[in-house]
């Protein structure tokens, strides 16, 4: 990172409940130079003065699961080129994982929050990038028994 430039990061979660708890993170956002990274869905939350890419959601259950997350691997790929972010702080889940991979490998800092619903289990998406975050924060101190590197701040609520 340059010494003269402004941090640049990058907010990143699926749609529902974790999307919710990364706007509550919105102060960030608003200080820094950021954008977000989010599903499309149905109900999706339009963000009039925070820039949004939306990619489509992904099920790994379903179908064509595969072709889908290639596609979005691509999409990611373009918008880490385009946007060159340092820092990308995440709450999950599949749809933001290529991201998390491109963005490391291109230099960028990752900030992984696990999500305030799990109190004694992991979601996937937390065991997959636990082992590239250089932050990793849990939301309950019962998760440090999961995540023993984790830190422990409280909930973001």
């Amino acid at each position: 990172m340059a010494n003269n430039k402004q941090l640049k990061i990058c907010f990143a979660a699926s749609s529902g409940g974790h999307f919710e708890q990364l706007m509550m993170l919105k102060p960030l956002m608003e200080k820094y130079d950021s954008f977000i990274f989010t599903e499309k869905t149905p109900y999706t939350v339009k963000n009039k003065d925070i820039k949004t890419y939306y990619v489509p959601q992904i099920n790994r259950k379903e179908l064509f699961f595969p072709i889908k997350i290639i596609h979005n691997f691509f999409l990611a790929l373009s918008i880490v080129m385009r946007e060159k972010p340092d820092v990308m702080i995440t709450t999950g889940v599949l749809a933001v994982v290529p991201l998390a991979f491109i963005l490391k490998i291109f230099g960028g800092k990752l900030i992984y929050l696990e999500s305030f619903a799990k109190v004694n289990s992991a979601t996937i998406s937390g065991k997959t990038l636990y082992k590239i975050a250089d932050r990793f924060y849990v939301q309950w101190e019962e998760m440090k028994e999961i995540f023993p590197n984790a830190i422990y701040k409280g909930g973001i609520y």
